[in-house]
């Protein structure tokens, strides 16, 4: 395999790092609902699983 013959400066190294940013997650208020979630994402609210506004499955009582 090739091996670099001469090692990489920091400064080299801090110039690639400088575009990896942490970034927070968009969050939005559901309109049905109202509460809070990351978008794009399914949500639990009041035992309902929600994802765009719509029950996509809900709780079932637990048999014993």
């Amino acid at each position: 395999m090739p091996n670099p013959k001469r090692r990489h400066s920091q400064q080299r190294s801090a110039k690639r790092r400088t575009h990896y940013k942490a970034t927070s997650a968009t969050l939005t208020t559901d309109s049905v609902t109202g509460e809070i979630h990351v978008r794009h994402r399914a949500y639990v609210s009041e035992g309902k699983l929600y994802y765009n506004g719509k029950v996509v499955a809900e709780k079932s009582p637990v048999k014993k």
